[in-house]
């Protein structure tokens, strides 16, 4: 190695900074091809220049992302149906494990994808992981980049101190093909927790509780918070994981909350009608009139 790195004629220090670097533009650039297929989904006629002045990569420039869209048939003008090469950049890829799986117990399998949401002329990426038993959001992460030190990787630290790392041994983590999910960093973390990886295998959008769940969020409780900000966005969205969890009823879980139907428990409609209606003038004039009568 010491031979290799002085016929590059240059110090041990800045080869390894290159090789990092080098590490972190593959990882991007696989990161980047995902993501700019489920933009493409939502924006059919965005072109790849728009769409980098948006994403705004963090290791390639204009001209470099607009000719990987190209490369990987991201014309505005082909009508196709976008298909995964899964192959052809010879990644890492997970089987499918939950395809006929029945999940019948938390921390059995959970769900994983990281979606965008676009505010003031630019991309944030919202990742989140969900208990697929019981609907329940167990992590997440915001960031400005899609580097995965700012996405699955805190998301996945989360889910460990929500359920608890003696919990997961066994447990599998399904996504979409993203760069995020099969880097050294994440594979090192399931591998000592003893968790399974899955994937999709050749449609991006296969993972479709995670995508329904990316468009809750976003259309139930994003957009309609506005957030204005890097820092109201991550406030409003650290709420609507809350409220989603907490006092959002679902079919799928008999009415009950995510929180509720983990716990076991019945709807409680009184304590949720008190947080809303603290001081409601029916109970006001009820205490009112029962202090007038014990007077």
């Amino acid at each position: 190695m010491k031979d290799l790195i002085a016929a590059y004629g240059m110090s041990k220090q800045n080869f390894y900074e290159r090789l990092t670097a080098l590490g972190y533009r593959k990882e991007e650039e696989e990161q980047l091809f995902y993501m700019v297929q489920k933009i493409r989904k939502n924006h059919p006629h965005m072109s790849a220049r728009i769409m980098y002045k948006m994403i705004h990569p963090q290791t390639m420039g204009r001209d470099k992302f607009e000719r990987l869209c190209l490369e990987n048939g991201f014309r505005v003008k082909r009508e196709k149906n976008y298909r995964v090469t899964t192959n052809s950049k010879g990644v890492v890829r997970f089987p499918n494990l939950i395809s006929d799986i029945e999940v019948t117990a938390i921390n059995q399998v959970f769900v994983s994808d990281i979606t965008y949401y676009e505010m003031n002329g630019r991309f944030y990426y919202l990742t989140l992981i969900m208990d697929l038993y019981n609907r329940e959001i167990v992590g997440s992460s915001d960031s400005d980049n899609l580097q995965t030190d700012n996405t699955t990787i805190p998301a996945l630290r989360q889910l460990i101190r929500e359920r608890g790392e003696q919990n997961l041994e066994g447990s599998i983590l399904h996504s979409d093909g993203g760069g995020q999910y099969y880097s050294k960093e994440l594979k090192e973390i399931t591998k000592k927790l003893k968790m399974r990886n899955s994937m999709t295998e050749e449609k991006v959008y296969e993972n479709s509780h995670a995508e329904r769940l990316n468009g809750i969020i976003k259309n139930d409780y994003l957009y309609p918070y506005q957030p204005s900000d890097k820092k109201s966005l991550k406030k409003e969205f650290k709420k609507a994981i809350w409220m989603y969890n907490n006092e959002k009823p679902h079919d799928a879980l008999n009415g009950l909350t995510p929180v509720q139907y983990r716990k076991g428990s019945v709807v409680d409609n009184e304590n949720i009608h008190n947080r809303y209606f603290p001081l409601s003038t029916t109970n006001h004039h009820h205490v009112e009139l029962k202090n007038r009568m014990s007077n």
